[in-house]
């Protein structure tokens, strides 16, 4: 095995040879005990393969080994019976169920919901609002993958809290742990005046698929899949493991003329790396066939050994894309289609205040508001008057975007005024600066093990001192992430911060520790997709106002053109320049 393969991706290939010979010689007759059987096969057999070759096998492989999570509700439901929370195979068991127990930061669970494509209707929203009241803390947040999660759930309302869900028609099931999370598409779909294509039935389909394909669980780590049909509102479908970009072929292309879906592979923006073009594209009604052969080969290839190097990137630095593609036509039966970028239209362009304010729909007459919300947090009360206001003014539907906001579809004009004066009576709005509305958050430490400071608490901080203080004309993401997980993901932010202990006193080794941030800039998405550049570390939570402060003054007096970004703004300068700037500001 070699032919024009770097040393390294030959010998990860023979590797995954010997685990698919070692597979194959376990399902031949043979005296030993039998071969793994049924769904769970796959992970098991790669299981195998990795000792085989001399791997130690992570905790959580040997978890899922000893007890598949989906087999053990019943002990779930005792240990709520009970009012006891989980020991760390547990608390990792039941995250397949959407329950995450965060202590010590709270003594209580937080659910995950899975919402494909961020679609809810009024009166789920309103079940929602039930539930939180009666097993959580009386509020919700939207997540960055246009979902919903609950917290301070007691250990004995956990079960009640999930089938709760499940009779509002949703599901919390796969949303954590090893398993491929809530499916995003576009927050526009089938409203918006330009798209190439409405995402909702693909998320849909691929969604049930994951739902009841049990081998679609258990994966060597988590896995995100997007879908973006070319909407105003940015999907964020190059942060994900599998990005699928609706594109429009032109007379002459290597396919039929007309809308396919265009593969995007490894984006793990907290691991500095975006989803890479791979020169296939799929037809839009394939594309469930498609993720489900790219899954399965990351079962079969994925690392159990080392949860730090698990997600589909390593593997396709480890293999390369070619040899991984040949893998995944193997899965398949059929080689995948390839067509030059030059035989593509254009893509469509992102509105970056798409998602909030109010915008016309390509239905006439009918208009949609983007609600801006507290870093996404809704209580219980605004969501029972946001249930209302879809089903008084609306079309009954609720989208959440992966922008930690919402939108409200299908008013019409003359419900319009009607629906920003409830919006605004119940402590929400649909007008945000350019700051807010691009303002991102994950929960932080307040109800996070691993972040290592208040991200929602800082965030707001740095929108309060900074919205008085500089009017900033083009829309700016500011992102605030806890911890390395980087679920605010800060490295694609204008400005992103990364959340760090910090020494109160710097000059004093025995000073306490407080929370700061590293701070990042210039990173970007879509058609500006780009990590963002590390800019200084260190820097008190107290003290990231005046920084974000003095870096938007600095854009807007330095930039070279009115129309230019901050992230061209910054790109342009020598990153010592911007150092400068933001020493200045500490």
């Amino acid at each position: 095995m070699g032919g024009g393969f770097s040393p390294k991706q030959t010998r990860y290939l023979e590797g995954f040879a010997s685990g698919l010979k070692i597979s194959r010689s376990a399902r031949a007759p043979a005296q030993g005990p039998a071969a793994p059987s049924g769904p769970d096969a796959p992970h098991l057999a790669a299981m195998a393969r990795q000792e085989a070759e001399g791997g130690k096998l992570a905790d959580q492989e040997k978890w899922k080994r000893e007890e598949h999570p989906f087999d053990a509700y019943p002990r779930l439901k005792e240990q709520a019976r009970r009012d006891e929370f989980p020991k760390p195979p547990d608390n990792f068991r039941w995250r397949y169920y959407g329950l995450f127990y965060v202590a010590p930061n709270q003594n209580a669970y937080m659910c995950r919901l899975r919402i494909p494509n961020g679609v809810v209707t009024h009166w789920q929203f309103e079940a929602l609002a039930d539930a939180a009241d009666r097993y959580a803390g009386g509020y919700c947040h939207v997540t960055t993958r246009a979902n919903l999660q609950m917290r301070e759930i007691p250990a004995r309302c956990a079960t009640d809290l999930v089938e709760a869900i499940e009779d509002a028609g949703l599901s919390s099931r796969h949303s954590g742990a090893d398993n491929i999370r809530n499916v995003t598409g576009d927050a526009t779909a089938g409203f918006a005046p330009r798209e190439l294509i409405d995402t909702r039935p693909f998320a849909r389909e691929w969604h049930f698929h994951v739902q009841n394909e049990r081998v679609m669980s258990g994966l060597p780590r988590k896995f995100n899949v997007a879908f973006d049909g070319g909407g105003p509102i940015p999907t964020l479908e190059d942060t994900n493991d599998i990005g699928f970009q609706a594109v429009e072929a032109k007379e002459g292309a290597s396919v039929a003329p007309g809308v396919w879906f265009r593969l995007a592979l490894g984006g793990i923006s907290g691991h500095k790396d975006l989803a890479r073009p791979t020169g296939v594209v799929v037809a839009p009604a394939d594309a469930t066939k498609l993720a489900d052969a790219i899954v399965r080969v990351f079962i079969d290839a994925g690392n159990r050994t080392d949860r730090t190097k698990a997600r589909l990137k390593y593997v396709l630095d480890a293999m390369g894309f070619d040899a991984f593609l040949e893998l995944v036509e193997e899965k398949l039966g059929a080689k995948l289609a390839r067509v030059d970028e030059g035989f593509l239209e254009s893509r469509p362009p992102h509105d970056r205040a798409g998602h909030v304010d109010v915008h016309p729909q390509r239905q006439d007459g009918l208009f949609y508001i983007g609600l801006v919300l507290p870093l996404g947090r809704l209580t219980t009360v605004q969501m029972r008057e946001v249930a209302r206001l879809a089903r008084e003014c609306g079309d009954g539907e609720i989208r959440l975007t992966v922008w930690q906001n919402l939108l409200l579809p299908g008013i019409a004009a003359e419900k319009l005024d009607e629906a920003k004066a409830r919006i605004e009576a119940c402590g929400l709005d649909w007008r945000a600066s350019s700051i807010r509305a691009g303002l991102v958050a994950c929960t932080g430490s307040k109800g996070c093990r691993f972040a290592s400071a208040d991200t929602k608490g800082a965030a707001a901080t740095i929108a309060d001192w900074c919205e008085p203080r500089i009017e900033v004309d083009q829309p700016v993401n500011i992102h605030v992430t806890g911890c390395h997980n980087s679920c605010a993901q800060h490295y694609i932010g204008d400005i992103g911060l990364i959340g760090a202990r910090v020494a109160e006193d710097p000059d004093n080794e025995e000073s306490d520790q407080v929370d700061g941030f590293d701070v990042y800039v210039g990173g970007g998405f879509g058609a500006e997709g780009a990590i963002g550049r590390e800019l200084v570390r260190n820097v008190k939570a107290s003290a990231a106002p005046r920084l974000v402060e003095g870096l938007l003054k600095a854009y807007m007096a330095g930039r070279d053109a009115p129309d230019q970004s901050f992230q061209q703004f910054t790109l342009s300068r020598p990153i010592a320049e911007l150092r400068a700037v933001a020493e200045a500001c500490l």
